[in-house]
Formats: C-alpha cells, structure tokens, sequence
C-alpha cells in the first residue's frame, strides 16, 4: 500500500497540508471572539461560511475537472485556498474574516474532492488500500492542524491563518513539480451528474447519513472549545490528541474491523457508539478534564467512521469516482455548515449542554438512515473484481 507513485504522494502531501486548514483555526475561535468582541454563534460561521460554500462548490468540481485536467483543478484550488487564508488573516472584523472563509472553502472544495478521485484513480492497489492512504493524509492533517493551531495563535489570533497561506503555497509548488500532467477526462461532466448520482438509493442514503454525522462532528469540532474555555495552546493539545487517535483508528482499526465483522455493521455501531459519547459530553460539560477526554476518545470513532463511510461512497453506486465524491461532499457539507453556527446559538440561548445533545440526535438518525439503506449496499464487501465487472455491465446496458 505505502509503494505509490510520486503523483498519489504529492497529492497525499497537498491533502495533507489541505486538512490542516480545518483543525488549525479551531484554538483561535475563543481568541477571535474575544479580541474582536463577537459572540460564540458570531465567530462559528468561520464554520459555517467555509462548509457552506464547499458543499455548493462540490458540484462543480466536477465540471472543472472535467474539462481542465485534474492537476489543473488541485493547483486552481491550492492558489484559492492560498488567497482566502492569507486575507482573512489581514481582516479586522468577524464578518471580514467569514467572508474570506467562505472563498477558502470554495479553494477546498476544488481540492478536495478532486484529490480524493486523483489518489483513487492513481494508486497501486486497491480502492480501500488508495482510501486509507487518503484518509491517513486527511488524519496526519487534522493532527497537527490543531497543534500547529494552537502554537500559532498563542502568539497572535492572526497566526494560523498566516500559517495555512504559508503552507499551501508549499503545497502548490510540491504538486506542480511532482504530479505529472493529467488529462482531461473522456466525458465532460455536467453541473446535474452529481445530482443525478443521488438517484441511487445507496449512495443517497449513505450522503444523509454523512450529512448527519457531520452535524455531531463539527459540533464537536466547532463548539467544543467555548465550554472548555483554555488558552489556545490548551485547546490545540486536546485537539492533537484528537486527531492522533483519529490518525490510528481510520489507518490501523477501521480496515481490521471492516474485514471482520462487514463495513455497513461496523459503520452502524460505530454511529451508536459515538451518538452515545456526544451524550456523555452533553452531560459533563461543566467538568473541564472529563469534556477534554471526552474529545480525544470522539477521535476513535471518527477515525473509523471516516475511512469506512469514504470507502462506502466509492463503492455505493456504479457512477465515475468524482461523480460520487461530488455528490456525497455536497450533502455531508450540508451538515457541516449547519452545526456549528446552530451549536453557538443553541449555547448561547439554553446552555452549553444542550448543542451536544442535539449533536448525539442526529448522528443517532444518521445510524437509523443507514440501517433502513443497507439493503442497497449488500455489495460492498464483494470482490473489487466483481464490482468492476457489474459496474461494466450496468454501463452496457445503459448505452444500449
């Protein structure tokens, strides 16, 4: 699996520094808020604005890539990413600083989807060992997005922003030199693709579970850091720690699981497991050193999750990788817009207990929908060999 072309290490590189980008603005929120006088709900729609415009934005990756080429696409979004994070830096007001968020976001949604169906596509193996790679990127980034956060912003709110500017222009020259040319793909694909792919009741059903879990985790992410009331550097060591255990479950753990006992049953317990931690948190909240274990352990299952529900995705519906990738990073997004300005205004208004409990809800839901869905995902565990040959027929008999 580690045996890969420079073209996928470049990528996993660029993802790597891509994912940083959510976690390393996560110590600063409470900084924000303070120097800059805002409340909470105010400082969440850094959140909000930058899921928001990626989950709309995921519809056109697409097209983009498409018709430019993938290597073009990653380095439009890298330049994009390079722009937003470097203004909201020099902004002086909470509105300025969403603003350029949400044109980050736009930057991340060319990135990201296309980096996802790059390392697919190009990597020796199969598509789950390609995934975990992928997923190891996105744990290695989320890791020390809070650490390089919380070190950053110990000197200046504005620091982490700098910071991921800095560090994507790194990126942008490391996947310029190092991935080869891309071309374009055999069919342009169209703005509605995405959206016809949820015609298929699998991966429909797999993006409103994402959607839902996502609402729990940036909950978790977004919220997390207002009860827990630290400095900072605090708030990025809890965080690494939470990225670690992430990192370990979604590269060691999740695969062993899914081999033993299936992917849809591992992904259900899973759900329930973490519902159940969210709950925990909602009810010691005020108890600082158990909230901040509570956040570390979350880590566990969502390391797990995120491997398992990427590989679902690819494998849910026999449409071109990209396509699914767009389609299932609109809805998930969804989720992740929502809930941390909904978080901020739901602690402000009835107490900080109460955005985690809406938090475990949902993802309660989200195991429901999964459950009701897993007859359209029998398949999963198939042979990739077999998987390729209905995909192949099921085309066949389309064009026929």
């Amino acid at each position: 699996m580690w045996r890969q072309p420079k073209a996928v290490w470049a990528v996993a590189f660029a993802s790597v520094v891509a994912f940083m980008g959510i976690g390393l603005v996560d110590p600063i929120l409470k900084p924000i808020a303070d120097n800059l006088n805002a409340t909470p709900s105010q400082v969440s729609l850094l959140f909000t604005s930058y899921m928001a415009v990626m989950g709309v934005a995921m519809l056109i990756t697409g097209v983009v890539s498409s018709r430019i080429g993938p290597k073009r696409t990653l380095l439009i979004g890298l330049l994009v990413i390079i722009a937003g994070a470097g203004l909201a830096g020099l902004s002086d007001t909470v509105s300025g600083i969403v603003g350029w968020r949400a044109l980050w976001g736009l930057g991340n949604a060319l990135f990201i989807a296309t980096a996802l169906a790059t390392i697919v596509n190009s990597a020796r193996g199969s598509v789950a060992q390609a995934i975990i790679l992928y997923e190891a990127a996105l744990g290695l980034g989320i890791a020390v997005g809070p650490l390089v956060g919380g070190v950053l912003g110990s000197i200046s709110w504005r620091g982490p922003f700098f910071g991921v500017s800095a560090l994507m222009a790194v990126a942008f020259v490391v996947t310029a030199f190092l991935l080869p040319a891309t071309p374009r793909a055999k069919r342009a694909t169209s703005l509605a693709d995405p959206l016809r792919a949820l015609r298929h009741r699998g991966l429909l059903g797999v993006g409103i579970t994402a959607l839902l879990y996502n609402f729990g985790f940036f909950t978790l992410l977004a919220f997390t850091p207002f009860p827990l009331d630290m400095t900072a550097h605090e708030i990025g060591l809890i965080f690494f720690g939470w990225g670690l255990a992430l990192a370990f479950t979604s590269v060691v753990v999740a695969p062993r699981l899914q081999h033993r006992f299936g992917t849809v049953r591992v992904l259900v317990l899973n759900l329930v497991a973490f519902s159940a931690l969210l709950a925990v948190m909602a009810v010691v909240t005020d108890a600082k050193p158990a909230l901040a274990t509570c956040v570390v352990v979350a880590g566990l299952f969502i390391g797990v999750n995120n491997t398992l529900i990427t590989e679902t995705v690819m494998k849910a519906a026999p449409i071109e990788r990209g396509v699914a990738s767009a389609a299932y990073s609109f809805l998930r997004f969804g989720g992740a817009a929502v809930a941390p300005w909904l978080a901020g205004v739901l602690g402000e208004t009835f107490g900080a207990h109460v955005p985690f409990w809406v938090g475990a809800a949902a993802v309660m839901l989200g195991a429901g929908v999964l459950v009701l869905t897993r007859g359209h995902l029998r398949h999963l565990d198939d042979d990739e060999e077999e998987l390729a040959d209905e995909a192949a027929a099921i085309t066949v008999g389309s064009d026929s």
